[in-house]
């Protein structure tokens, strides 16, 4: 097997596997029922948007496609950021509910021991990162016709 077909393996592997990050998402929303106000759909909004992104470029890895997936996975770590600074907020809110004379530190400690959890947003930053590192020196960005 030589070196091209081992990369155009190892990217189908990261696409696949961003995917499949995207869609257990999604299942992982659904089961904590991540749906009680508009700012909660935004994760299942960026993953519909990083499969649908995934699938255009397995379909057709053209120049194209694959600059519109680095553009939409940007969005979806935008998001993810966007998701974090949402969960710490609420936890903050939360701590400074049950705890109003607590000190500035405590309540920032707790907080991101709390409820939402912080790092969950960010599996859609890994997922994103994974598909953009699919990207990385793909042929069809450089010029060349073969993907």
């Amino acid at each position: 097997m030589n070196s091209n077909d081992v990369l155009r393996r190892l990217r189908l592997f990261l696409l696949i596997l961003a995917a499949l990050v995207f869609a257990g998402a999604v299942v992982e929303l659904v089961l904590s029922e991540h749906t009680e106000t508009l700012v909660q759909w935004i994760p299942f909004i960026l993953s519909g948007l990083g499969i649908a992104a995934i699938l255009a470029a397995l379909i057709s890895p053209q120049r194209l496609t694959l600059i519109a997936l680095r553009l939409v996975m940007v969005l979806v770590v935008l998001g993810s950021l966007l998701g974090v600074y949402e969960h710490l907020v609420n936890n903050i809110g939360l701590e400074l509910e049950i705890r109003p004379n607590a000190t500035v530190v405590s309540v920032f400690m707790e907080a991101l021991k709390g409820a939402s959890p912080l790092l969950a947003p960010g599996m859609l930053a890994v997922a994103a990162i994974i598909a953009i590192a699919a990207t990385y020196y793909h042929p069809a960005l450089l010029g060349n016709k073969k993907s």
